[in-house]
């Protein structure tokens, strides 16, 4: 049953979280970027906030700065907007998932069209 709960507050929290970062947030060091994913512990205690973050290693390094400077702003802000007790702790991480899907991707077109050379 904490684990649907956990669920639907994670849910919940990823939608929050990235209207409140693109209309609220005027740090100029947050870059392009996308929450892709909250995983929350059952106590709704923690919630781990993936984002995908368009551009460089620095690019990436400034936005994580910039939302940990933002984190009281942003809990305080989830707390205004939904009914929760205890806001959970925020922890941002990248998320390097959709680089390396499209590495792979990239790679197995290589190879394709590798193939396709070879026959011709």
């Amino acid at each position: 049953m904490a684990k649907i709960r956990s669920g639907r507050v994670g849910e919940q929290i990823k939608k929050e979280l990235s209207q409140l970062i693109q209309m609220e947030l005027k740090d100029p060091r947050i870059g392009f970027l996308t929450v892709t994913g909250v995983e929350v512990t059952n106590d709704l205690s923690l919630a781990r906030v993936y984002l995908s973050v368009l551009g460089d290693a620095e690019a990436k390094e400034n936005s994580l700065k910039a939302l940990d400077k933002a984190n009281g702003f942003l809990r305080s802000e989830l707390g205004k907007r939904m009914r929760l007790r205890h806001v959970p702790e925020l922890n941002f991480k990248i998320d390097e998932s959709i680089a390396y899907g499209s590495r792979i991707e990239k790679l197995l077109s290589d190879i394709h069209d590798g193939k396709d050379n070879d026959h011709a």
